[in-house]
C-alpha cells in the first residue's frame, strides 16, 4: 500500500537560507479581493443563479470589500449577464472596483471589454499558466512561448484601455497572474512578471497587481513564503507593483500559506467566504480577517453579524458551514468538557471582578459578543461536562448564582440525567433538573404555616427572634416554636421541639433572583447531617426570612431522601 507514495515528485523548495519573513508581524490589514461569484461559484454544484448572485454582492459590500470578481464575463452568459445587471442597474457603489478575469487570448478579451462598458472602476485581471508541469503536458510548449503568450495578451489590454478610458474616462487597473505560480521556476515566475510589468507601462504611481497563485498547494506554508520572498526580492519592478496572493486550500494549508506570504512582503489576499473553491477550496478571508482580529489587529472587514453572513452563504451556495468551522461553526464557541468549562467561567468571573480591558477567558480567543454569538451557549452539556457546566448555564442564562461548593453536589445530578438519557441536555432541561432537585421538594416535610416577630430583650441589650409555624411530616401537623439570634437559629430550635435533630449550619449564600419590585430572594443553605454528610438546599421566596426557612427545610428533605 505505501510503495504507491514512491509515484509522486517531492517539492523543491527555493534556496533562501537568509529568509526574513519568519521575524515579521502582520500589523495591518492587507487589501482584500473577493472571489467568491467567480471562482467560488464556478465550484459549486449548482451555480448561483441571478438573484443569489445579487445577494451575494450585496451582502459582500456591506462587509466592506472594496475589490470583488464579479465573474468570467466572456466564459458564458450568465457570467456576462451579473456584470451588465450589476452595471445596468447602477448596483456598483463608487468606492468598490469591480474585477473580471479572463485568459490572455485576444478574442477573450475583446469580448470582456465589451461586457465592462459602462462600469466605472474595473481591475482587468489576465492569466495564463506558467507552472513546469503546465509547459510539458498542457500546453506542449516552453518558457518563452508562454512569456509570448502573456507579453502578446498585456500589449492588447493596454491598446484596449487606452481606446476606453479616451472614450469613456473609465478607471481601469490591470491585473496579471502566472497561474500556477507555486509550480513554476522562481526566476522564471519572475522573468515572465517583469516583462509583463513592462508592456503595461507599470509605474511606482500606476502599480500593476501581480497576482500569484498558489493554485495546487503542494508544499507546507513556510515553502510558500520562500517563494513569496524570494520573487519580491528578484523582481526589477517591485516598486511599480502590488504583489497579491490567491491560495487554494489542496494541503488544508491555504490560511497559513496566505498569512505567511503576508509576513513574506504580499499585500494582497485573493480568497472567498468561508474557503469555498474548487476542489478542497480557497483561502478562507473569514478566518484570516478573525485571525488579525484576535491579535488585535483591524481586518477592515465587519464579521459582526457572522450568524446572517454564514445564512446568506449557505443560502446561496448550497453548501454547509461546518460546524467546526473557526469564528462561524455552530460549535466552535461551545465546551462540552468539564475542564474547558470550569476554565471559562472563571474566566467570565475574572473578566467581571477584575474590570480588564482584555479579553482573558481561556479557550475563547475571541469574545462571541463580537461576531454577535452572545445569545448563543458557550457551554453544553453533556456526559463529558464537568460541574462548573451546569453552574455557568444556570448563572449565564436563568440567574441562579450557586455558590461554588454547590457545584459538584448539581454537577452530579446533571451527569446522571445526561448518562441516563444518552445525549446532551439543553438549558430547559438543565433547569428542569435544578428546580425538581430543589425547588419542588416537599417530603418528608412541609411548611404549612409560620410567623416571624423580633422582641428586645429585657435589658435591651440584644433582640430576640421568634419563630413560630405548622409543619407537616404527611401524615400529622405539627405546631413548632423556637426562639434565636436570628430567623434561621430560632427555625433550627423550633425543629428540635419535634425531634428534627443532628443538623448543624455550615453557610449560607443569597441574592436576588430578578431585578426590581417583584424580586425574589434565593437562599443556598449547606447543612452537616447526623451522619456528617455535606447537603445543600434552596429557597425562593419574596420574602428573605422565608426563603432561608425553605432552603434549611430543602436540604433537610433531600437528606432524608438520600438516606431512604
Amino acid at each position: 500500500m505505501y510503495e504507491g507514495c514512491k509515484k509522486y515528485i517531492p517539492f523543491a523548495p527555493v534556496n533562501l537560507p537568509d529568509r526574513t519573513w519568519p521575524d515579521k508581524v502582520i500589523t495591518k490589514a492587507p487589501v482584500w479581493c473577493s472571489v467568491d461569484l467567480r471562482d467560488g461559484n464556478q465550484a459549486l454544484v449548482n451555480p448561483m443563479n441571478l438573484e443569489e448572485k445579487l445577494l451575494f454582492f450585496k451582502t459582500l459590500v456591506e462587509i466592506g470589500f472594496k475589490e470583488i470578481e464579479v465573474g468570467f464575463p466572456s466564459a458564458s452568459e450568465t457570467e456576462y449577464e451579473i456584470l451588465r445587471t450589476l452595471i445596468d442597474q447602477d448596483l456598483i457603489p463608487d468606492d468598490v472596483t469591480i474585477q473580471v478575469l479572463v485568459q490572455a487570448r485576444p478574442h477573450l478579451i475583446k469580448k470582456t471589454f465589451e461586457a465592462i462598458r459602462g462600469a466605472k472602476n474595473v481591475i482587468m485581471h489576465f492569466y495564463n499558466s506558467t507552472s513546469t508541469l503546465q509547459r510539458k503536458v498542457v500546453f506542449h510548449t516552453d518558457m518563452q512561448g508562454v512569456i509570448d503568450i502573456a507579453v502578446e495578451g498585456a500589449r492588447l489590454i493596454r491598446q484596449l484601455t487606452e481606446e476606453e478610458v479616451a472614450r469613456s474616462g473609465m478607471n481601469i487597473r490591470y491585473e496579471y497572474s502566472p497561474e500556477s505560480f507555486s509550480g513554476t521556476e522562481m526566476d522564471n515566475a519572475v522573468l515572465i512578471c517583469d516583462r509583463v510589468l513592462e508592456e503595461l507601462g507599470a509605474t511606482p504611481e500606476n502599480k500593476v497587481i501581480l497576482n500569484l497563485p498558489n493554485t495546487v498547494e503542494g508544499s507546507t506554508p513556510n515553502c510558500h513564503a520562500d517563494q513569496i520572498e524570494y520573487f519580491c526580492r528578484h523582481l526589477k519592478g517591485r516598486d511599480s507593483a502590488i504583489i497579491s496572493l490567491h491560495a487554494h486550500n489542496d494541503r488544508g494549508c491555504g490560511v497559513a500559506a496566505t498569512e505567511l506570504g503576508l509576513m513574506a512582503g504580499a499585500e494582497r489576499v485573493e480568497g472567498t467566504l468561508f474557503g469555498n473553491g474548487e476542489r478542497t477550496g480557497n483561502a478562507d478571508i473569514l478566518v484570516i480577517a478573525m485571525n488579525m482580529y484576535s491579535q488585535g489587529v483591524d481586518p477592515e472587514l465587519d464579521f459582526s453579524n457572522i450568524n446572517k453572513i454564514r445564512d446568506i452563504y449557505e443560502q446561496c451556495t448550497k453548501m454547509k458551514v461546518h460546524e467546526r468551522h473557526p469564528y462561524a461553526g455552530e460549535l466552535v464557541f461551545t465546551a462540552f468538557s468539564g475542564s474547558h468549562q470550569d476554565a471559562i467561567k472563571k474566566g467570565f468571573d475574572y473578566m467581571a471582578e477584575s474590570g480588564t480591558q482584555y479579553w482573558e477567558v481561556p479557550y475563547l480567543p475571541i469574545d462571541p459578543a463580537d461576531v454577535g454569538r452572545q445569545y448563543e451557549p458557550i457551554i453544553r452539556i453533556n456526559s463529558q461536562s464537568g460541574k462548573g457546566g451546569a453552574a455557568f448555564i444556570m448563572q449565564q442564562m436563568f440567574g441562579y448564582n450557586m455558590p461554588k461548593a454547590m457545584h459538584p453536589e448539581f454537577g452530579r445530578v446533571v451527569k446522571a440525567a445526561c448518562d441516563a438519557a444518552g445525549r446532551e441536555l439543553q438549558p430547559k432541561e438543565i433547569l428542569e433538573l435544578f428546580e425538581n432537585e430543589y425547588l419542588k421538594v416537599r417530603a418528608p416535610y412541609t411548611l404549612k404555616r409560620y410567623k416571624l416577630y423580633e422582641e428586645n430583650a429585657t435589658d435591651g441589650s440584644e433582640v430576640a427572634v421568634h419563630f413560630e409555624g405548622v409543619i407537616s411530616n404527611g401524615e400529622k401537623e405539627s405546631a413548632i416554636s423556637g426562639v434565636g439570634n436570628g430567623p434561621i437559629d430560632a427555625f433550627f430550635t423550633a425543629l428540635s421541639a419535634v425531634g428534627i435533630t443532628g443538623y448543624h449550619f455550615v453557610s449560607y449564600h443569597e441574592h436576588a433572583l430578578s431585578t426590581g419590585a417583584d424580586s425574589k430572594a434565593l437562599s443556598y443553605i449547606e447543612l452537616k447531617t447526623p451522619d456528617d454528610q455535606t447537603v445543600f438546599g434552596v429557597g425562593l421566596d419574596g420574602n428573605i426570612s422565608l426563603s432561608s426557612i425553605k432552603g434549611i427545610l430543602c436540604a433537610i428533605n433531600r437528606s432524608r431522601r438520600a438516606a431512604k
